[in-house]
């Protein structure tokens, strides 16, 4: 290898893009909170059947996309694409099934091998929650509102349109794919080589064709929502009235489908062009029949999953905290009390920044360029005297201040906390 770089389709999250990354992470933790939703995690890795057996061996995702490995005793593991089947599987694991209803946040890296585009890697990461256990359409209502809800604290809850379908439940399903397939089938020289092949196996996936062609034919295929039976409409009636009087806006997407058996009822994506080519920010619906698929007993499932990438992009640059404080000695033998002065100031919650090399005059500028606002410059003048002199780099202004009192003073400015975004007191 000529020169050290991360694997294609990965990414260094350096401060500034650490920075965006928490700030989602931190919206969707604390917007979560406030439905009832608990944050857990489960392992990066899991064994290949958590995915294949949901998924289906055939499924775009486990043939072209996961990543497997065998390990040392002969055991075959999929790194997680995604975490649905994962919190599944730790409620069926642990026992949880007792306990319903359950709701759950997670945070974390999800992998897939996929061609690296704009917001899409194949190391990505993922905000998500899961409520297993009703069945009821205001479920569905909550965890959409609960979306809306992290859209609108990122501020981009305006850039981004519900799109909401109705997949209906099983018996209805069976009705349209029949009523589809046989629409298809009178198209199917016509279709694309990927829906031609969707015809035998998923028909149902077709709908989500991005092939000009294909959409062109879908134009007049059967409409899902005109197979619905009494029970699945009253579903997605229970939803949409719910969505209508919370005031959040939605639109009916009859080609918003899930290719899997285990999905039911609402389907719904949050859609944004905003990063140019037209696309998913957060997505999700209802899996009614994923508990079983994996061996447990029925249990009922609803959540939603955005990509972390995609929303740091569409929320846009977020500042880079640095320290408020840095503390400086004018000589050597003021080091020491330098070091204890600054362990001192974040014992009490703000962040200090202790620059060596250079002179005063040097170091004052370079932290004035970093964005910090205080220096307490301490010299032999003022460690015979227990004082420090207290420096404004923003506004040249400088005071003496007791050692002992500086606490006091640096809180009564800034306030406790790191304050590396906080506006100073008048």
């Amino acid at each position: 290898m000529s020169r050290l770089q991360p694997a294609r389709g990965t990414s260094d999250l350096l401060p500034d893009a650490m920075a965006a990354h928490r700030q989602v992470i931190t919206a969707a933790r604390e917007v979560s909170a406030r439905y009832g939703f608990q944050e857990m995690a489960t392992p990066i890795f899991e064994f290949a059947e958590v995915f294949s057996r949901p998924l289906g061996d055939s499924s775009d995702v486990v043939t072209k996309e996961t990543y497997n490995f065998t390990d040392r005793g002969g055991e075959t593991f999929t790194l997680r694409p995604e975490n649905t089947a994962g919190v599944v599987r730790a409620m069926i694991s642990n026992g949880l099934t007792q306990s319903l209803p359950l709701k759950f946040f997670y945070a974390g890296p999800m992998f897939r091998y996929e061609r690296p585009q704009k917001g899409r890697m194949r190391q990505f990461h993922q905000i998500g929650i899961e409520f297993l256990g009703p069945r009821d359409g205001l479920a569905d209502a909550e965890i959409i509102a609960c979306g809306a809800r992290v859209l609108s604290d990122l501020g981009v809850l305006d850039k981004c349109k519900l799109h909401l379908n109705s997949l209906g439940d099983t018996d209805s399903r069976q009705a349209y794919r029949s009523a589809l397939v046989a629409f298809l089938e009178r198209h199917a020289d016509d279709l694309s080589d990927d829906s031609q092949a969707r015809l035998k196996t998923n028909p149902l996936r077709i709908l989500d064709s991005k092939n000009a062609g294909d959409r062109d034919i879908l134009v007049d295929a059967p409409r899902l929502d005109a197979h619905l039976n009494a029970e699945s409409a009253a579903h997605f009636k229970a939803v949409t009235t719910a969505l209508d009087a919370a005031g959040i806006k939605w639109e009916f997407d009859p080609l918003l489908v899930r290719g899997l058996d285990y999905y039911c009822h609402t389907a719904f994506e949050f859609i944004t062009d905003a990063l140019g080519a037209q696309g998913t920010v957060l997505g999700g619906g209802r899996y009614d029949g994923l508990s079983e698929m994996l061996g447990g007993p029925p249990v009922a499932g609803v959540g939603w999953a955005a990509g972390v990438e995609r929303l740091a992009m569409l929320a846009g640059d977020v500042p880079v905290g640095v320290p408020r404080v840095a503390v400086m000695s004018a000589e050597p033998d003021a080091d020491s009390t330098a070091f204890a002065l600054a362990e001192a100031v974040r014992a009490a919650g703000i962040a200090v920044d202790l620059p060596s090399g250079g002179n005063i005059g040097k170091r004052m500028k370079k932290a004035d360029r970093a964005g910090i606002r205080y220096a307490v410059i301490l010299g032999g003048q003022e460690l015979a005297n227990g004082t420090v002199q207290l420096r404004d780099l923003g506004e040249g202004a400088q005071q003496e201040v007791a050692q002992t009192d500086l606490v006091a003073r640096l809180l009564g400015i800034i306030g406790k906390g790191d304050g590396a975004m906080k506006s100073d007191e008048s």
